[in-house]
């Protein structure tokens, strides 16, 4: 989260890539991929409603990162820390700092949470972040979760949608098995925003949208 001042968050991204993942380890597979090439002090912010992925997606990136396992979205908790595992992918590497921001209000709120003091040693994911976040790093990830099947009456006019409808705690605190319904596909949308992300990552099963449209900041 460090590196200088951070990007407005009417910021418009450098790119978009999108996806169509069908299934929880599709999912799971572009957040590992992720997970390999990220480095300490990045910050992605999620999006996504009920049963999107969006902690599918970071069990995924946890398991790329090589940090200790049992990720579940910190509902209550606001933020749990996992640890960088030395006999793990990657020794030495960052921890995973994954925030859940959704019952959170203003700036106020979040720098309260103190996250740039995990900032040089972890990789930073907040769920619900978006709008919220982004004052915090000059460069971020914004990846965005649509559930539903693509075509006419789809995802078309999803993308945008609110992020804080269709809100269950507990389900969103469920396992991959429930959380995921493997017959139900997904978009995912990743949008590099900042100087550190002025190129995308190579990422499985993406491709370059025509345009980056940068969302709703």
């Amino acid at each position: 989260m460090s590196g200088g001042p951070a990007a407005p968050s009417s910021a418009s991204p450098a790119w978009e890539l999108r996806a169509r993942p069908t299934t929880a380890e599709d999912t799971q597979a572009i957040g590992a991929a992720l997970g390999r090439i990220l480095e300490a002090g990045d910050v992605l912010v999620l999006t996504g409603g009920l049963g999107a992925g969006k902690t599918t997606f970071t069990q995924g990136l946890g398991a790329g990162l090589g940090v200790r396992g049992g990720v579940i979205s910190p509902t209550f908790v606001l933020v749990r820390i996992h640890p960088n595992l030395p006999d793990g992918p990657r020794p030495g590497g960052p921890d995973l700092v994954h925030v859940d921001a959704y019952r959170l209000e203003g700036e106020g709120e979040i720098d309260d949470l103190d996250l740039e003091n995990w900032a040089d040693s972890s990789v930073t994911v907040v769920e619900w972040g978006r709008g919220r976040v982004e004052h915090l790093a000059e460069s971020w990830l914004d990846i965005e979760l649509v559930r539903g099947p693509a075509g006419p009456g789809g995802w078309a006019g999803a993308v945008d949608a609110d992020p804080d409808m269709d809100f269950d705690p507990d389900l969103d605190d469920a396992p991959v098995d429930e959380e995921y319904d493997d017959d139900e596909p997904r978009l995912m949308i990743v949008r590099g925003f900042g100087p550190r992300w002025a190129q995308p990552p190579a990422l499985p099963g993406t491709e370059p949208a025509a345009a980056p449209t940068g969302g709703k900041r």
